[in-house]
């Protein structure tokens, strides 16, 4: 049975694979946003949790978004626009934080 994020989207997986399955009009913030809230709230891991992603964006059509908590195999850029030198990774709380439902953000 599937995660429900905040945002809608629908996630399976455990620590080891994350996914956020494809529908269409999915954003990298929506993704990023229900791989986060799938951590949190399904995992119980803290929100200081490193969250990488394994997918390389560009997505394609109809394809799923695959996180991992661990770096191995991950890409080396998010699919978001981040400032400052630091690695591919959010945390499970910054990505959590790009949650939005219609004007509100959760």
């Amino acid at each position: 049975m599937a995660f429900q994020a905040r945002n809608g989207a629908e996630v399976t997986g455990t620590a080891t694979e994350i996914v956020v399955v494809a529908r269409p009009g999915l954003s990298s913030s929506e993704s990023w946003c229900a791989a986060g809230d799938f951590v949190i709230r399904e995992l119980g891991q803290p929100a200081t949790t490193p969250l990488y992603r394994v997918t390389p964006p560009p997505r394609r059509a109809g394809e799923g978004v695959s996180f991992s908590l661990s770096p191995e195999g991950a890409t080396d850029r998010t699919g978001l626009l981040l400032l400052g030198d630091r690695d591919a990774s959010l945390s499970a709380g910054h990505a959590q934080a790009l949650c939005r439902v219609g004007r509100w953000r959760f």
